[in-house]
């Protein structure tokens, strides 16, 4: 393999020749250029390439096709391919892209959307492509350490190429890893931990990686209540507890469970127990009185 390059020029900025970190995947060349009008670029390559469309305008031929590209498009080459990419006459496009290699190269463009049918998708934001770019380009210095680092941004690169793709394809909405109960219990966990933050329904689900509506058909198939409904009547038995066993104020109880707002808090309680916060200690003792006296 020849020398690590590194160029850093008005147009052009590329690291390339870089040797293969791992048999997984592995950084070959990366960069980003703005193409001259009608620039052309035509051979076949061993590694994969993603490019990345930011500005300006373009075409791809592969395997008889050729696409006209813009813009938040992007397209892969395969290894060992001939393929033609250049920039429109009038409008030259400026991209940026990556070259990879390694066992796991082909799957991973796999989960990115792409195919042999499908070699031009849409595109993540050029902000989200150049953040990434960048930092491959700036641990350009050889050391084991940098090795590691533009590894682990490589990964990252292709964690967010993929995240892209579930959420425009919809596979997110439709599959869920777990069963309905394990949803359930994994919310439950993270209410009693955090139900002292002010937590709400769209923190739990994302913490747990679904959705609302998910969420709440889980409770209601499991338990037949909201998750909502749940969470309120969880932090109720927990202000009930508060006020038997302590001498806090209603204010600091109602802090201690998530509420900012006595009076929310105060209602809430009111509606669940039919009897306000201030007066429920007073309650419990007439209702435990009444028993003891009874036969």
């Amino acid at each position: 393999m020849s020398n690590v390059k590194y160029t850093d020029g008005a147009t052009f900025r590329c690291l390339e020749n870089l040797k293969e970190a791992s048999l997984d995947i592995s950084l070959i060349h990366t960069g980003r250029e703005y193409c001259l009008p009608g620039h052309i670029c035509s051979r076949s390559r061993e590694e994969f390439i993603i490019h990345f469309v930011l500005k300006g305008t373009g075409f791809y031929s592969a395997d008889g096709q050729t696409w006209s590209l813009s813009p938040g498009q992007m397209f892969l080459i395969y290894p060992d391919e001939p393929v033609t990419y250049g920039a429109d006459e009038t409008d030259p496009w400026t991209y940026a892209w990556i070259g990879f290699k390694g066992i796991r190269a082909g799957s991973l463009a796999a989960q990115c959307g792409f195919s042999r049918k499908n070699r031009v998708l849409p595109a993540p934001s050029s902000e989200l492509i150049t953040e990434y770019i960048d930092h491959l380009l700036e641990h350009r210095q050889l050391s084991q350490a940098n090795d590691l680092r533009r590894q682990a941004y490589l990964l990252l690169f292709f964690a967010e190429l993929t995240d892209f793709h579930e959420k425009q394809s919809g596979q997110n909405k439709k599959s869920h890893e777990y069963s309905t109960s394990v949803y359930v219990e994994l919310a439950i966990e993270y209410i009693t931990s955090m139900y002292q933050n002010g937590i709400g329904i769209s923190d739990i689900a994302s913490n747990i990686g679904i959705s609302r509506a998910y969420l709440n058909s889980a409770f209601q198939k499991e338990l037949n209540m909201s998750a909502q409904s749940f969470l309120i009547d969880y932090r109720m038995h927990k202000a009930a507890s508060l006020l038997l066993g302590t001498d806090m104020s209603v204010k600091e109880i109602a802090r201690c469970i998530g509420y900012t707002d006595q009076l929310v808090f105060s209602k809430a309680f009111k509606k669940k127990f039919g009897v306000s916060p201030k007066n429920y200690k007073t309650h419990q003792e007439m209702l435990e009185h009444f028993h003891e006296k009874q036969p």
